[in-house]
């Protein structure tokens, strides 16, 4: 995915983590209702969902990935979605309004949908594919932007569409033979095109129903609920039961709450101070995007009824040094090398909060079996970093008395790619001969910065995360040569244009079968990882309260998100 704004993701960002922890039960604190004393979740009551961040545009054409985390999915139902269970196996992709997660053709060009029966709108008139296919064009237009950009690459003749708005013609390369068929036409083999299904562009709107940019206020619902409130474009939204849903066609929602109140806009520690008292509304609430931190988590660890409210979980993403190998002196592997020996993580990790809140990375890959994780570590300097043998390769690069290089970073206190960081790799490599001098800058013009090709420098820290779980949108972004963007956003820092790498990007696309292609996503991992392009720092870890009501906390590797989807607060 496009990088994830550094500030909000490590408070919270659009994807990040929860999960029970202290052998909390699954559904929760007990009720004092009667029909609920064994813990049984029970349908009914409110759930408030408390967030820092806007659920951006409410618009399914606009949302990104798994913007609003979680809410969205329950208004919006998409092709194939993620499986609503814990840990890795909701790390599976599996169908929605479809009957199965796709029809490939045998290079994975085409790919075919089929409707399940019985699918309504909260009008109760039929979704059909037509529908599908009039939101995937909308995602195109101009005034819809900000949606993810795949289908623009992927699909035949879409590189220059600009939505049925101004073209109804609309895209021959997705064609709806009948009300519940639905065929996609790619430029290329993608056998991870169930995995894009996922996204909300997939989801069906009624053109006759479509309002254009005013559509997130009063969207048609194909989910458990239905928009009664929109204020302020997501800052306050409420959802009640949409009566045409049925749960025979869906079996991953499970829709308990009546009612649905997110509020947004809410200061962090705010929010964690109501979760953490309690008291009235605040016992049946969650937060979708707000981490404890350090202080807090720590005055939450003393108190054994506030940690069994206290989740940890994963998102899969990476903090890294990257290296431009235009600048010298790090066009030399040997540099790049020696800095990789001289990283401490442990210092690194302290920086951001300790190891409760980080894990040291020595892959680029998130360490989940879904990405293709395959343990290595290219350059062996142990928990606290190797100076000796950093100074042998400096020597061996022709620096024998070290020498003074400039590390660029974000000024923002606490940020992942922050001073503390910045700090702690200016120290580590100091033992080591290397002087590092710290260019500090605006988050905006940080940003700026490391990602156009014309100013890149040539040592910085940054961070990605995917789109879905799987190695191809974490490795192809970063290391795809074909993917290097000289005139707008780059990704791919070291510019590696790789002719192997290229192809056998290419290969693994065309497997259809994810546990297959997972392997081969953390082979290639390995393989690029030999040449220092980057240097793995740690993968975060999430920490977050809810409230004392809350029962069937269900928390996928997907997204990490608590999904609101399962939340009982009877």
């Amino acid at each position: 995915m496009p990088h994830l704004p550094v500030r909000s993701r490590r408070i919270g960002a659009i994807a990040v983590g929860l999960a029970l922890v202290g052998g909390a039960a699954a559904c929760g604190p007990k009720s004092d209702d009667d029909k609920a004393s064994d813990g049984t979740p029970q349908k009914g009551g409110t759930l408030y969902v408390l967030n820092n961040q806007a659920l951006e545009d409410f618009d399914p054409a606009r949302l990104y990935t798994s913007g609003g985390g979680n809410v969205p999915s329950l208004v919006y139902r998409t092709l194939t979605t993620r499986n609503r269970e814990d840990g890795a196996a909701g790390a599976k992709v599996v169908p929605d309004l479809a009957t199965n997660t796709g029809e490939p053709s045998q290079n994975a060009t085409v790919w075919t949908y089929h409707l399940k029966d019985g699918l309504k709108y909260e009008d109760g008139t039929a979704i059909t594919t037509a529908d599908i296919k009039y939101d995937i064009e909308r995602s195109f237009a101009p005034e819809l932007s900000g949606g993810a950009p795949y289908l623009r690459d992927w699909l035949v003749g879409a590189a220059d569409y600009q939505g049925p708005y101004k073209d109804p013609k609309g895209l021959s390369s997705i064609e709806t033979p009948d009300a519940k068929t639905i065929v996609f036409h790619l430029n290329k083999p993608e056998g991870e095109f169930p995995l894009l299904a996922t996204q909300t562009s997939f989801a069906p709107v009624p053109k006759a129903k479509d309002t254009g940019t005013k559509y997130a206020e009063h969207p048609v619902s194909s989910g458990p609920y239905k928009v009664v409130s929109n204020q302020n474009n997501g800052e306050h939204l409420v959802l009640e039961r949409n009566p045409y849903w049925s749960a025979a066609t869906d079996d991953q929602r499970k829709a308990y709450p009546d009612t649905i109140d997110v509020t947004s806009g809410l200061d962090q520690a705010v929010i964690n101070q109501r979760l953490s008292a309690g008291v009235g509304k605040d016992a049946d609430a969650v937060t979708t995007d707000t981490n404890l931190g350090p202080s807090e988590l720590a005055q939450v660890s003393g108190d054994k009824s506030l940690a069994s409210r206290v989740g940890t979980g994963y998102f899969g993403y990476t903090d890294y040094i990257a290296f431009n190998p235009k600048v010298a002196p790090f066009d030399n592997i040997k540099v790049r090398e020696a800095i990789a020996y001289a990283v401490n993580r442990t210092t690194v990790v302290n920086a951001q909060g300790g190891s409760s809140l980080n894990k040291p990375a020595t892959t680029f890959l998130p360490d989940q079996a879904s990405f293709g994780y395959t343990p290595y570590d290219p350059f062996p300097a142990g928990a606290t970093g190797d100076p000796a043998k950093a100074k042998e390769l400096l020597a061996a690069a022709g620096y024998p008395n070290g020498l003074t290089i400039t590390l660029t970073h974000d000024t923002t206190k606490g940020d992942e790619q922050g001073p503390e960081v910045a700090t702690a790799v200016q120290e580590a490599l100091k033992l080591a001969g290397i002087t590092v001098k710290l260019d500090g800058q605006e988050h905006n013009a940080f940003s700026d910065t490391i990602r156009t090709v014309s100013t890149e420098p040539g040592f910085f820290l940054t961070g990605w995360g995917a789109d879905w779980p799987s190695g191809g949108p974490f490795l192809g972004p970063i290391f795809d040569g074909r993917q290097i963007v000289t005139d707008g956003a780059n990704f791919n820092s070291a510019q590696l244009n790789d002719p192997s790498v290229n192809a056998e990007i290419d290969a693994i696309n065309k497997i259809t079968d994810l546990q297959e292609a997972a392997k081969r996503w953390g082979a290639l991992d390995k393989k690029i990882g030999a040449q220092a392009l980057t240097v793995p720092l740690y993968h975060p870890v999430y920490k977050r309260l809810f409230g004392t009501n809350i029962r069937n906390v269900v928390i996928s590797d997907w997204t990490g998100v608590l999904d609101v989807s399962q939340v009982a607060v009877k």
